[in-house]
């Protein structure tokens, strides 16, 4: 596969992400945040079926499996666990600010995983630094309003990007020691399960709602998860994994487009110039690694793309 097919995919998994974000802006309409993450995260952990019968283990290998299972339930309840925050806040949060806001919010974490990487002794060079600092400008044009008032949305989807990052250091720390499909299937049933037990304290789970919501449902859970996923493993195979970065970051445009085409959410010219900024901080924070030989020491950081599957989000990955 050419670097150029291997592109393409993986701009086809951000436009399907970015879209994610309206379907579960339209998803609010009918049923509940945690009813809508609960039912999605369950069709995409099943989704992810066919995938793993397709890339099971070969005979002599099943003995290792056996052995492996209990690691990598033990990390998907943990995995799943931070996701169901991650979700749960970005869902709700999107009942009260547009689907474009909320992408380009959550995207923060491509920007907080090299900055929570100090903490791990990480290098952090200067372009990352001036693309953080630009990003917070950006953020503060697209959210901040004349009397200084954020929306209460726009906060519930900054602590969400809070929670996409941990999740994001907590699958780098787990995808190399255990199966990575495996990982994400019980990763989902468990965000599935907790926002489901969650659903039936707090809302009402109707089938008759569920019929309306059934067309984002499906969107949400089978393309944003086990399509755009599949489509992102492939194409990272011949792909550097700060350009996959870069690319699969344009889920926030496409977001931003959709939610003006199917939802007709208008941005001001302030909200504007502050995605259009927030996108140059993003990619500016990966340009460093660029053309760069990847060491153990840099992994941290570039797997932003590597982890980035399990948004979405929705997508949020999704995120």
């Amino acid at each position: 596969m050419s670097v150029l097919t291997s592109n393409l995919l993986l701009l086809l998994t951000a436009a399907i992400w970015g879209f994610a974000f309206v379907a579960q802006r339209v998803g609010m309409d009918y049923v509940g945040p945690f009813t809508f993450n609960g039912v999605r995260f369950a069709l995409g952990a099943f989704s992810l079926l066919p995938v793993m019968f397709f890339f099971k283990e070969k005979p002599e290998d099943r003995d290792n499996a056996k052995h492996e299972l209990k690691s990598v339930v033990g990390a998907g309840v943990l995995a799943g666990s931070v996701l169901f925050l991650g979700a749960s806040l970005q869902q709700i949060g999107l009942v009260y600010t547009t689907a474009g806001k909320a992408a380009f919010i959550t995207c923060l974490y491509i920007v907080l995983v090299p900055m929570i990487g100090i903490f791990f002794k990480q290098y952090i060079s200067l372009t990352t630094w001036f693309g953080s600092i630009i990003t917070i400008v950006g953020l503060y044009l697209l959210c901040v309003k004349d009397s200084f008032y954020i929306s209460y949305g726009e906060v519930l989807e900054l602590v969400g990007a809070f929670f996409w990052t941990v999740h994001i250091l907590v699958i780098d720390r787990f995808s190399r020691k255990v199966d990575v499909l495996k990982l994400s299937f019980f990763q989902f049933i468990t965000c599935s399960v907790l926002s489901l037990i969650t659903a039936l304290f707090i809302e009402t789970i109707n089938i008759e709602t569920l019929k309306d919501a059934l067309v984002p449902i499906l969107y949400g859970g089978i393309c944003s998860v086990g399509i755009a996923y599949t489509l992102q493993v492939v194409g990272q195979k011949h792909a550097q994994p700060s350009h996959a970065a870069i690319i699969l970051s344009m889920e926030t445009v496409f977001a931003a487009i959709g939610g003006w085409i199917i939802l007709n959410e208008k941005l001001g010219v302030q909200e504007l110039l502050g995605c259009a900024i927030m996108l140059v901080g993003m990619l500016l924070s990966q340009l460093n690694n660029i053309n760069k030989p990847q060491s153990a020491d840099d992994e941290l950081i570039l797997n932003v793309t590597d982890s980035n599957l399990d948004k979405n989000r929705g997508g949020i990955r999704c995120d």
